[in-house]
């Protein structure tokens, strides 16, 4: 009997997704819209740190929001109050965005009058990052009370990413959360990583943080 063949295929699979998100990026260059994947475990404060944003920068640039969940439009109902376009993306169980379910998302949206595009993913520190969305960069949330352990358990995230926000300072002298060392871990698994201690329900430390986004939108744009 012939031996077992054995097939790899999640190598193609990337393969494939990885050459989707590069035109991506090459169309949103054409167009001048700037795409950021927003990543976080559920509960970090995706939303409400992007809500402060939002609210912050739309009369300096044009804005549209991609919410992705497994189901329910809570989110984008959210963002759209706060007065920018908003779409609410569902992944029909999925964990993840992948690039062509994020240009579907693009398509629907509407990019070409947009400066910034924001991709908030489906709340998972694992699935998401496995992807390329075609983003021009990856940010993160880590929020105190999910703990400062998680570079050392999931480091992946922290690789890909090139902004950790570390969300709900205002709480840190009621957990055992060392800010120190989760950035220095951080920093470990990615040296050009960008950290960024906030409180998105205060708005203490988010001006670093928007300053950032500012610049990368004006450079990419230009």
């Amino acid at each position: 009997m012939d031996p077992v063949r054995i097939i790899e295929i999640k190598q193609s699979v990337f393969a494939d997704n990885d050459r989707e998100a590069g035109r991506i990026r090459a169309r949103l260059k054409k167009e001048g819209t700037y795409l950021l994947n927003l990543m976080s475990s559920p509960g970090a404060g995706k939303t409400t740190t992007l809500a402060r944003t939002v609210a912050a920068l739309k009369n300096e640039m044009r804005i549209g929001v991609m919410e992705a969940d497994i189901d329910s439009a809570v989110d984008a109902e959210r963002i759209a109050a706060a007065g920018v376009r908003s779409i609410q993306l569902h992944t029909g169980g999925m964990c993840h965005l992948d690039a062509g379910m994020t240009e579907q998302g693009l398509d629907e949206l509407g990019t070409a009058d947009l400066d910034l595009a924001i991709l908030e993913n489906v709340g998972n520190l694992v699935c998401p990052a496995e992807f390329d969305t075609g983003a021009v960069k990856n940010a993160m949330i880590l929020s105190v009370p999910e703990g400062d352990d998680k570079p050392l358990k999931y480091p992946l995230i922290f690789t890909v990413c090139d902004v950790l926000l570390v969300n709900k300072i205002d709480v840190l002298p009621y957990f055992d959360f060392d800010l120190a060392k989760v950035t220095e871990a951080a920093l470990r698994r990615n040296p050009k990583l960008q950290v960024f201690p906030i409180c998105a329900k205060t708005g203490e430390g988010m001006e670093p943080w928007l300053a950032w986004l500012r610049t990368q939108v004006r450079e990419w744009i230009k």
